[in-house]
């Protein structure tokens, strides 16, 4: 019995959440791949339109359950989400046409661009925290839980309960399902196929005859579509603060790293990779090790590495690492 509670405490407090958080790191890497693999630069911004998309969904949210409309035991944000990707996209098209668009004319370099969208990430965490404000936002309505630790004590007779957020299990599926018609769209529509030859070469997908503007605009729209979904998951399964997106831009950008920017496949890898590794670091081992270790052998203090505190910087000694060690990362991207 005692091993089958440290393995539902490993599942409450290691797998299930490190499946959850590394679902939205592979999102929102995704975004941020895209834009390195076919239009060459690192974007900076990425994190505050992550924060963008969401702000939008939950005025939209806030705007339903004030008219009596809801989505049942599925929070309302969902019903919301498809709005939020809507205003992303227009936003994201028109900075593209207002600032990147004179730059890719120019033939400018990517470092360029990389410092052009870090002004475009000052701008619009402005314009975010204008919108929505500074302090922490809870949108998550609905069935707070699929399952209760106390129903599963009770169905399973375990000291231990497994507590499942409807969140969790909401972004789970979700991000299996963006992840899926994503890849079905870059292997089997005409536009898909076309992005794909313009990042392998771009000369030689000009020569073919593809249109490199219309290539430009479904990227954007595809990276508003990750981005603010990969948000809105986030902000259900935690909450929302507009600066913890911004400190979000460091995880995203190690999982896209770590997996090999460029690589769609690296990018959902690298996700789950440092989700778990920022997980297991900080988590306090205790409980577990006291269920699998005889008495005499179980620890006094918590057995943990890091404090939660500094889980981004688990993120960070990763990336570096990667960087000194396997520049182009796990699936062998473009290297850095």
């Amino acid at each position: 019995m005692d091993f089958l509670n440290a393995i539902v405490a490993l599942a409450n407090f290691v797998i299930v959440p490190g499946l959850a958080y590394g679902a939205q790191l592979a999102i929102g890497a995704l975004g941020v791949t895209l834009i390195y693999g076919i239009l060459r630069f690192s974007n900076f911004a990425h994190g505050d339109t992550m924060a963008f998309g969401t702000a939008i969904t939950i005025i939209v949210t806030t705007a339903l359950v004030g008219a009596g409309i809801t989505f049942g035991p599925l929070p309302t944000a969902l019903l919301a989400l498809p709005v939020g990707i809507a205003v992303t996209i227009g936003l994201l098209l028109a900075i593209d046409w207002g600032v990147y668009k004179f730059y890719r004319k120019q033939k400018a370099s990517p470092v360029i661009l990389v410092i052009v969208s870090m002004g475009v990430m000052f701008v619009m965490n402005g314009v975010v925290r204008f919108i929505i404000g500074v302090g922490d936002i809870n949108f998550a309505d609905g069935e707070r839980f699929l399952i209760s630790a106390r129903d599963f004590r009770d169905m399973t007779g375990l000291q231990e309960g497994l507590a499942i957020r409807t969140t969790q299990v909401i972004t789970i599926v979700v991000a299996f399902v963006v992840m899926a018609l994503l890849f079905w769209f870059l292997n089997k529509t005409r536009t898909g196929k076309s992005m794909r030859a313009f990042s392998d070469n771009e000369d030689l997908a000009l020569l073919s005859g593809i249109n490199p503007d219309w290539v430009v605009k479904v990227t954007w729209m595809i990276v508003a579509a990750l981005a603010t979904t990969a948000g809105v998951l986030y902000g259900l399964d935690k909450s929302f603060k507009a600066f913890t997106y911004f400190q979000l831009l460091l995880p995203i950008f190690a999982a896209a790293i770590v997996g090999g920017l460029g690589s769609p496949v690296g990018a959902i890898a690298g996700g789950f990779v440092i989700a778990f590794s920022e997980i297991t670091i900080t988590y306090a081992w205790k409980k577990v090790l006291t269920y699998m270790l005889p008495d005499s052998l179980a620890p006094d203090g918590l057995v943990q590495l890091l404090s939660t505190d500094y889980k981004f910087a688990v993120s960070f000694s990763i990336l570096i690492i990667v960087l000194l060690f396997r520049p182009t990362g796990l699936f062998k991207g473009q290297s850095v």
